[in-house]
């Protein structure tokens, strides 16, 4: 079992020159979490490389993930960073297990390609949400008709860890730093 831990994460990323950083708030007894990985332009400019955005309630089925971004021109390894962030975020400080997301059907062929992403990170869909009305208040959370998917936070954490340390922006980072 991986146990790379937040601090962990944002040591390698700043051995990667990257920028680990979390903002939580605890609005209305929920948590709200924005992960944030960057990197430095100049000394007080920084640049967003890539982003999730989430919710938790405090029970076993409670991290919603909403809203994830990377930037093009990213380094190959910043995605797996975020996801590996979020859910050591879950596992470290809430009693979440398991995530939920909702792959949106904008588009048939993009939705095609977020459930194979999300699959490989170990959700499975456990619903389609459509237009029926039992539906209406899943639409509301979400903001749209897709497949709701749900995984294990320490699957999706350990998956997202061995890519995280697999990528080019982590390998890159030790080679040089051992030189």
């Amino acid at each position: 079992m991986n146990k790379v831990g937040l601090v962990h994460l944002e040591e390698q990323a700043l051995a990667a020159n990257l920028l680990l950083r979390l903002k939580v708030l605890r609005p209305l007894g929920l948590w709200s979490l924005r992960v944030v990985v960057a990197d430095y332009l100049e000394v007080n400019k920084i640049r967003v490389l890539g982003e999730m955005k989430a919710w938790a309630y405090g029970g076993l089925n409670g991290l919603q993930l909403d809203t994830m971004r990377i930037h093009p021109k990213a380094p190959k390894g910043v995605g797996h960073l975020v996801w590996s962030a979020t859910m050591a975020w879950a596992l470290e400080e809430t009693p979440c297990r398991k995530a939920r997301l909702l792959a949106i059907r904008d588009d048939e062929r993009q939705h095609s390609r977020l459930v194979k992403y999300f699959c490989r990170r170990g959700f499975i869909t456990v619903k389609e949400v459509g237009a029926s009305p039992s539906d209406l208040p899943l639409r509301m959370v979400w903001g749209g008709a897709g497949a709701l998917m749900v995984a294990e936070c320490r699957e999706v954490h350990n998956k997202s860890v061995q890519l995280w340390q697999s990528s080019d922006a982590f390998k890159h980072s030790y080679h040089s730093s051992s030189a």
